[in-house]
Parts: C-alpha cells; structure tokens; sequence
C-alpha cells in the first residue's frame, strides 16, 4: 500500500489516501470527489498506509479514477486557460456589486460542469447575488471558496526572509494555527510585528517550530513576575532566556541583575 499525496487546488491542503496503485511525484491523476471528476497532481507517493484503500477514500470522499492519458492532459491544459479569463471576469463582476473581497483564483472541474473561485476578505460577506451572477453569465454550477492570507501565499509561492520557500508552499497538509503566545514564548514579541510576520502579513509560520521546546524548557524555571531572593535582596524576574540560561531580575530601586537558574535558592 501506498499513501498518495494530492493536490487538487493550488491554494488548497494537500489532501492523502491510500492506493494499491504507485504513482510518481508530478503524475496527473483524476480523481472523483462529491463535485464529480477533477484533476490531481501527485505531490508526494509514501509507501505504506491503510490497508483497505476503500475505508480512507471514503473518508475523504475522493477515489482515484485513473492516471491521466494525453486526452486527460489537453482537457486539463485547455481549462488551465479558460481559468484565467474566468477569473479576469470573476473580477469584474465582484467590482460591480462593490463586494469587499479579492478574486484570487478560479479553477474549472475536470468536467467542466463546475467553477470553484476563491476569495479573501476580512470577514464574512454576502455573495449570493455575485454566485447568481456568475452562474447566468457562465452556465455552469458556482461555488466561491473564502481562504485566507496565507492559502493565497500558498497559491502565489515564493520565498521567506531566511531565503527559504516559503512553509505554506513547501509543507503538506493543512497549516498550523500560529498564535501570539508562541512569540512571547520564545522571547521575541519584543521584536514588532514586522520583524515577525511572514509575506502574508500573518505571523511566520515557523514559529511554531519551536514553540514547544521553549515551553518545555520553561517549566524548570520560575515564571516572569515571580518574586525571589538575590543575595539577600528581594527581585522580580522580568526576563527569561533559556538558550543562554540567564534570568533577569529586577531588585528593589529599579537595579538589575542577570543570574543563572543554578543561582536560584
């Protein structure tokens, strides 16, 4: 058995079954979800997986109807094109019902019978009347897809600050949650939001790398505001730095002191 990695969308997760079948990284494959036939690119084949595929296809609801044939690839090469202008028109049509929301993508079913198009916008918003628009204008069953900033990087590709490819392009499946407290955990929410933040204008995803060692570690020292003794004196500890094991401690007339966890009584 082998666990098949696919990528319908390009601004969607990854999504992995189970195959009796062994694909190679790039293969083209379609496959038939609840919207009918779509194509598929193999991202990554892993041997290994449930045995039953049937149980794991089901779960997703996609099964792999076959690798795709040189007719499959000049449909699919065909709708790459169409996709475009059904975006451009996708576009002009939000503009006209003056919807706060941004067309990133469409993308056309296997098909054809269906158009999914996605979008981001700061909140919830009511396109009904933008889904009926598109529908009469391009015959087929609509179907709008809010994302977010980072699923858009994600579409778009590109590198990081560290010169790297970017995590959401690069890692498979869906995206950690990535929140404030993992910066403050690590030390470095002192740094601005711009120092910490990833093209997306989202925090950097590779906060959260770490962000559990950094707990972990913290448990053996006293948390941030706890009072202590330092040679005799009475402090507040105000910093804490367990790469180079040094505690900051705030004594009585605003003095401070760098100690060591070892020092602590």
């Amino acid at each position: 058995m082998n666990t098949i990695f696919l990528k319908i969308r390009s601004w969607e997760n990854s999504i992995n079954i189970a195959s009796a079948h062994q694909f190679s990284k790039g293969d083209v494959v379609i496959i038939e979800n609840s919207n009918g036939l779509e194509a598929a690119i193999v991202e990554e084949s892993v041997p290994g997986g449930n045995e039953n595929p049937a149980e794991v296809s089901a779960e997703n609801g996609i099964k792999i109807v076959r690798k795709a044939n040189l007719n499959d690839l000049k449909i699919i090469k065909e709708h790459r094109k169409k996709e475009k202008e059904v975006a451009e028109v996708c576009r002009k049509e939000a503009k006209k019902t003056d919807l706060p929301m941004k067309i990133v993508d469409a993308g056309l079913s296997f098909d054809g019978g269906s158009i999914t198009v996605a979008f981001i916008a700061d909140g919830r918003i009511d396109f009904r009347e933008l889904v009926k628009n598109l529908a009469k204008k391009f015959q087929r069953s609509i179907r709008l897809y809010q994302i977010g900033a980072r699923d858009e990087s994600r579409q778009c590709g590109g590198y990081g600050i560290c010169g790297r490819e970017l995590c959401c392009a690069k890692f498979k499946g869906g995206l950690p949650s990535i929140t404030s407290e993992m910066a403050k955990v690590q030390h470095i929410a002192h740094r601005g939001s711009e120092r910490i933040s990833g093209v997306c204008g989202r925090l950097m995803c590779c906060l959260a790398y770490e962000a559990d060692q950094y707990r972990e570690m913290l448990e053996e020292y006293p948390p941030i505001g706890t009072k202590i003794k330092v040679k005799g004196e009475t402090g507040i500890i105000k910093e804490v730095n367990v790469l180079s094991d040094e505690i900051k401690v705030e004594l009585e007339g605003r003095n401070f002191v760098i100690i060591k966890k070892s020092d602590l009584s």
